[in-house]
Protein backbone atom coordinates (compact mmCIF):
# COMPACT_ATOMS: atom_id res chain seq x y z
CA UNK A 1 0.00 0.00 0.00
CA UNK A 2 0.90 3.62 -0.65
CA UNK A 3 -0.28 6.42 0.85
CA UNK A 4 0.14 10.50 -0.72
CA UNK A 5 -0.31 13.67 0.75
CA UNK A 6 -0.57 17.08 -0.75
CA UNK A 7 0.01 20.14 0.61
CA UNK A 8 0.82 23.76 -0.36
CA UNK A 9 -1.85 25.04 -2.42
CA UNK A 10 -3.60 27.71 -1.81
CA UNK A 11 -4.91 31.55 -3.20
CA UNK A 12 -2.50 33.62 -5.44
CA UNK A 13 -2.93 36.23 -8.15
CA UNK A 14 -1.95 35.88 -11.90
CA UNK A 15 1.82 35.77 -12.42
CA UNK A 16 2.63 34.28 -9.18
CA UNK A 17 3.91 31.63 -8.21
CA UNK A 18 3.01 28.56 -5.71
CA UNK A 19 4.74 25.01 -4.63
CA UNK A 20 2.86 21.93 -4.17
CA UNK A 21 4.50 18.77 -2.73
CA UNK A 22 3.36 15.31 -2.19
CA UNK A 23 4.99 12.81 0.19
CA UNK A 24 4.80 9.20 -0.36
CA UNK A 25 4.91 6.74 2.48
CA UNK A 26 4.30 3.00 2.79
CA UNK A 27 5.71 0.50 0.08
CA UNK A 28 7.26 3.40 -1.95
CA UNK A 29 9.28 0.78 -3.79
CA UNK A 30 6.57 -0.29 -6.01
CA UNK A 31 6.20 3.23 -7.60
CA UNK A 32 7.15 3.46 -10.72
CA UNK A 33 6.00 6.79 -11.74
CA UNK A 34 4.35 9.66 -9.72
CA UNK A 35 2.49 12.98 -10.95
CA UNK A 36 0.36 15.24 -10.73
CA UNK A 37 -3.27 15.99 -12.13
CA UNK A 38 -5.77 18.52 -11.74
CA UNK A 39 -9.34 19.23 -12.21
CA UNK A 40 -10.99 21.99 -12.58
CA UNK A 41 -15.30 22.39 -12.04
CA UNK A 42 -17.16 20.89 -14.94
CA UNK A 43 -13.72 19.63 -16.27
CA UNK A 44 -12.23 16.23 -16.48
CA UNK A 45 -9.12 15.27 -14.45
CA UNK A 46 -6.27 15.90 -16.51
CA UNK A 47 -2.49 15.54 -16.06
CA UNK A 48 -0.23 17.96 -15.35
CA UNK A 49 3.03 16.59 -15.48
CA UNK A 50 4.39 12.88 -14.98
CA UNK A 51 8.02 11.94 -13.66
CA UNK A 52 9.01 7.84 -14.22
CA UNK A 53 11.06 7.24 -10.31
CA UNK A 54 12.05 3.91 -11.60
CA UNK A 55 13.90 1.74 -13.99
CA UNK A 56 15.59 2.95 -17.11
CA UNK A 57 13.69 5.40 -17.44
CA UNK A 58 13.44 7.22 -14.31
CA UNK A 59 13.95 10.80 -14.37
CA UNK A 60 12.54 10.68 -17.11
CA UNK A 61 9.44 14.20 -17.33
CA UNK A 62 6.53 14.35 -19.08
CA UNK A 63 4.06 17.46 -18.93
CA UNK A 64 0.87 18.82 -20.58
CA UNK A 65 1.52 21.51 -23.25
CA UNK A 66 -0.51 24.23 -21.14
CA UNK A 67 1.93 23.87 -18.98
CA UNK A 68 5.71 23.31 -20.28
CA UNK A 69 7.97 26.23 -19.44
CA UNK A 70 5.85 27.39 -16.34
CA UNK A 71 5.73 24.24 -14.05
CA UNK A 72 8.35 22.06 -13.04
CA UNK A 73 8.28 18.73 -11.44
CA UNK A 74 11.22 17.69 -9.34
CA UNK A 75 11.99 14.94 -6.75
CA UNK A 76 13.67 14.18 -2.95
CA UNK A 77 14.01 10.87 -3.13
CA UNK A 78 15.31 10.61 0.77
CA UNK A 79 12.55 12.67 1.25
CA UNK A 80 9.71 10.57 -0.82
CA UNK A 81 8.56 13.86 -2.05
CA UNK A 82 7.87 14.65 -5.29
CA UNK A 83 7.76 18.56 -6.02
CA UNK A 84 5.45 20.32 -8.48
CA UNK A 85 6.77 24.54 -9.10
CA UNK A 86 4.49 26.45 -10.89
CA UNK A 87 5.51 29.55 -12.45
CA UNK A 88 3.34 33.03 -14.54
CA UNK A 89 0.37 31.34 -12.84
CA UNK A 90 -2.92 31.66 -15.00
CA UNK A 91 -6.41 31.97 -14.09
CA UNK A 92 -7.10 28.97 -16.14
CA UNK A 93 -4.50 27.01 -13.55
CA UNK A 94 -7.34 26.90 -10.96
CA UNK A 95 -8.32 23.39 -9.83
CA UNK A 96 -8.11 20.81 -7.51
CA UNK A 97 -4.60 19.31 -7.64
CA UNK A 98 -4.06 15.53 -7.10
CA UNK A 99 -1.16 13.90 -6.43
CA UNK A 100 -0.37 10.16 -8.09
CA UNK A 101 1.99 7.20 -7.11
CA UNK A 102 1.38 4.66 -9.74
CA UNK A 103 2.48 0.89 -8.58
CA UNK A 104 3.63 -0.07 -12.43
CA UNK A 105 3.90 -3.71 -11.33
CA UNK A 106 0.78 -4.12 -9.93
CA UNK A 107 -0.99 -1.48 -12.14
CA UNK A 108 -2.56 0.30 -9.25
CA UNK A 109 -2.97 4.06 -8.72
CA UNK A 110 -3.11 5.89 -5.51
CA UNK A 111 -4.53 9.23 -5.10
CA UNK A 112 -3.75 11.95 -2.82
CA UNK A 113 -7.10 13.98 -1.39
CA UNK A 114 -6.52 16.77 -3.54
CA UNK A 115 -5.23 20.27 -2.74
CA UNK A 116 -6.77 23.62 -4.01
CA UNK A 117 -4.79 25.80 -6.20
CA UNK A 118 -7.00 29.81 -7.06
CA UNK A 119 -4.94 32.07 -9.44
CA UNK A 120 -6.98 35.77 -9.04
CA UNK A 121 -6.92 37.66 -12.56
Amino acid sequence: QVHVVESGGGLVQAGGSLRLSCEASGTTFSISVMGWYRQAPGKQRELVASMSTAGYTSGTKNYADSVKGRFTISRDNAKNTVYLQMNSLKPEDTAVYYCNAFAGAEAINYWGQGTQVTVSS
